[in-house]
Protein backbone atom coordinates (compact mmCIF):
# COMPACT_ATOMS: atom_id res chain seq x y z
CA UNK A 1 0.00 0.00 0.00
CA UNK A 2 2.90 2.34 0.74
CA UNK A 3 4.21 1.79 -2.79
CA UNK A 4 0.88 2.89 -4.22
CA UNK A 5 0.88 6.06 -2.12
CA UNK A 6 4.45 6.81 -3.16
CA UNK A 7 3.54 6.52 -6.84
CA UNK A 8 0.63 8.95 -6.46
CA UNK A 9 2.42 11.64 -4.44
CA UNK A 10 5.02 13.72 -6.23
CA UNK A 11 8.60 12.70 -5.31
CA UNK A 12 9.42 16.29 -4.38
CA UNK A 13 6.71 16.25 -1.73
CA UNK A 14 8.05 13.18 0.08
CA UNK A 15 11.78 13.88 -0.02
CA UNK A 16 13.44 13.73 3.39
CA UNK A 17 14.57 17.12 4.60
CA UNK A 18 16.96 18.30 7.28
CA UNK A 19 14.34 20.32 9.15
CA UNK A 20 10.61 20.44 9.51
CA UNK A 21 8.86 21.86 6.47
CA UNK A 22 6.38 24.60 7.05
CA UNK A 23 2.88 24.39 5.68
CA UNK A 24 3.67 27.31 3.38
CA UNK A 25 6.66 25.48 1.90
CA UNK A 26 4.60 22.33 1.33
CA UNK A 27 1.88 24.43 -0.32
CA UNK A 28 4.48 26.08 -2.57
CA UNK A 29 5.86 22.67 -3.55
CA UNK A 30 2.34 21.52 -4.42
CA UNK A 31 1.75 24.64 -6.50
CA UNK A 32 5.01 24.10 -8.35
CA UNK A 33 4.09 20.47 -9.03
CA UNK A 34 0.69 21.45 -10.44
CA UNK A 35 2.23 24.23 -12.54
CA UNK A 36 4.80 21.85 -14.04
CA UNK A 37 2.02 19.37 -14.85
CA UNK A 38 -0.05 22.10 -16.52
CA UNK A 39 2.99 23.22 -18.53
CA UNK A 40 3.58 19.71 -19.83
CA UNK A 41 -0.12 19.34 -20.69
CA UNK A 42 -0.09 22.63 -22.61
CA UNK A 43 3.05 21.61 -24.48
CA UNK A 44 1.59 18.23 -25.42
CA UNK A 45 -1.72 19.81 -26.45
CA UNK A 46 0.06 22.14 -28.86
CA UNK A 47 2.09 19.25 -30.26
CA UNK A 48 -1.03 17.13 -30.75
CA UNK A 49 -2.90 19.99 -32.42
CA UNK A 50 -0.06 20.34 -34.91
CA UNK A 51 -0.03 16.59 -35.47
CA UNK A 52 -3.77 16.45 -36.25
CA UNK A 53 -3.81 19.62 -38.37
CA UNK A 54 -4.80 18.86 -41.92
CA UNK A 55 -6.12 15.39 -41.22
CA UNK A 56 -9.57 14.65 -42.52
CA UNK A 57 -11.77 11.71 -41.58
CA UNK A 58 -13.74 10.23 -44.47
CA UNK A 59 -17.47 9.62 -44.28
CA UNK A 60 -19.29 7.97 -42.54
CA UNK A 61 -16.89 8.43 -39.63
CA UNK A 62 -16.11 12.08 -40.26
CA UNK A 63 -17.62 14.67 -37.98
CA UNK A 64 -18.12 17.38 -40.58
CA UNK A 65 -17.68 21.01 -39.56
CA UNK A 66 -18.30 20.17 -35.90
CA UNK A 67 -15.28 17.90 -35.84
CA UNK A 68 -12.93 20.79 -36.48
CA UNK A 69 -14.59 22.86 -33.76
CA UNK A 70 -14.12 20.17 -31.11
CA UNK A 71 -10.70 18.85 -32.19
CA UNK A 72 -8.96 21.23 -29.74
CA UNK A 73 -10.97 19.77 -26.85
CA UNK A 74 -9.92 16.28 -27.89
CA UNK A 75 -6.24 17.18 -28.08
CA UNK A 76 -6.42 18.93 -24.71
CA UNK A 77 -8.05 15.88 -23.10
CA UNK A 78 -5.46 13.59 -24.67
CA UNK A 79 -2.62 15.81 -23.42
CA UNK A 80 -4.06 15.88 -19.88
CA UNK A 81 -4.36 12.09 -19.84
CA UNK A 82 -0.84 11.65 -21.19
CA UNK A 83 0.55 13.95 -18.51
CA UNK A 84 -1.39 12.28 -15.70
CA UNK A 85 -0.04 8.86 -16.72
CA UNK A 86 3.61 9.90 -16.82
CA UNK A 87 3.84 12.15 -19.83
CA UNK A 88 7.09 12.60 -21.69
CA UNK A 89 9.22 13.54 -18.69
CA UNK A 90 8.96 17.28 -19.13
CA UNK A 91 7.04 18.03 -15.92
CA UNK A 92 9.62 16.56 -13.49
CA UNK A 93 12.41 18.51 -15.17
CA UNK A 94 10.45 21.76 -15.09
CA UNK A 95 9.45 21.09 -11.47
CA UNK A 96 13.05 20.46 -10.43
CA UNK A 97 14.21 23.71 -12.04
CA UNK A 98 11.36 25.69 -10.47
CA UNK A 99 12.23 24.28 -7.05
CA UNK A 100 15.86 25.33 -7.57
CA UNK A 101 14.75 28.83 -8.53
CA UNK A 102 12.67 29.06 -5.34
CA UNK A 103 15.48 27.67 -3.19
CA UNK A 104 13.46 24.60 -2.19
CA UNK A 105 15.87 21.87 -3.27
Amino acid sequence: MADLAASIVAPTLIQPTTGAQSAAELAKRGDIHRTAQKFESSFLSIMLQQMFEGTETAAPFGGGPGENMFKSFMTEAMANKMTSTGGIGLAPTVEREMLKMQGLT
